[in-house]
């Protein structure tokens, strides 16, 4: 079964690669045969997982790119093309969920940070992305939405909006660049990423959730292997769940 998600010749662009489900996703496609791109905003991070994917066997690309920056992705686009020749698979995973203390007293910089990075930057990279893989032999983009967006709660109603967002024009961009390229949501619920470790213990067990506790990083992998093999050559325009059952 080590084979049975082969992405063998395939190269994966994965933004906010260098750490979290990002990092975790880099490394399964890699271990299953692709050859990735890494971005985020540190350079130095991303190449020491690009070392990483080399020791591996597979051939490995970096850029240094704030996904919130519309006028950034075009030059990360061009670089990863430009390494590769294609891009098979772009995982739009970047993404940050700041607190506000209330919608009333939500600053409109935040608001404008926490939109650009999670609705904005991965609407431009998959216009700029899908319209290539759409020309060519097509390929799968991979949302990494949230449970708030499904859930949303007060704390993070911009975010929450943001993501719903996401959600919405998956769909959208399935139709647009479809029957070439397929385009999905993964929506995870809590998970021990570094970011938990602000987490109290309580918020960790997470408790109103049917599995009564969060996700290790590494269980995201099968939902976006699947994702992105040609085992889910029927799937498009879809939501897939991976939040231990949120209530």
């Amino acid at each position: 079964m080590s084979n049975y998600f082969d992405l063998t010749g395939k190269v994966a662009l994965v933004t906010g690669g260098s750490r979290g489900l990002g990092y975790q996703m880099v490394k399964a496609f890699a271990a299953h045969g692709a050859d990735v791109f890494v971005t985020s905003r540190k350079l130095d991070a991303c190449e020491k997982v690009a070392a990483e994917v080399r020791v591996m066997g597979r051939r490995a690309g970096t850029y240094a790119c704030n996904v919130a920056n519309w006028h950034e992705l075009e030059g990360l686009a061009d670089a990863a093309y430009a390494a590769f020749g294609k891009v098979d698979i772009l995982v739009n995973n970047a993404g940050s969920s700041p607190l506000a203390p209330s919608s009333l007293e939500t600053p409109e910089q935040l608001f404008d940070r926490i939109v650009s990075l999670n609705f904005k930057g991965p609407f431009r990279l998959m216009s700029l992305v899908g319209s290539r893989m759409a020309a060519g032999e097509g390929g799968s983009i991979i949302n990494i939405s949230s449970a708030g967006a499904l859930r949303p709660r007060p704390q993070i109603a911009p975010y929450a909006g943001a993501k719903a967002a996401l959600n919405a024009i998956t769909e959208a961009f399935a139709f647009e660049y479809g029957p070439k390229v397929r385009v999905n949501t993964i929506s995870p619920g809590r998970f021990l990423t570094d970011v938990s470790k602000a987490w109290s213990e309580e918020h960790k067990l997470n408790p109103t959730a049917a599995l009564r506790r969060s996700g290790s990083p590494e269980e995201i992998v099968t939902a976006a292997l699947y994702l992105a093999s040609a085992k889910s050559s029927f799937t498009t325009g879809s939501l897939v769940r991976v939040d231990g059952g949120i209530a």
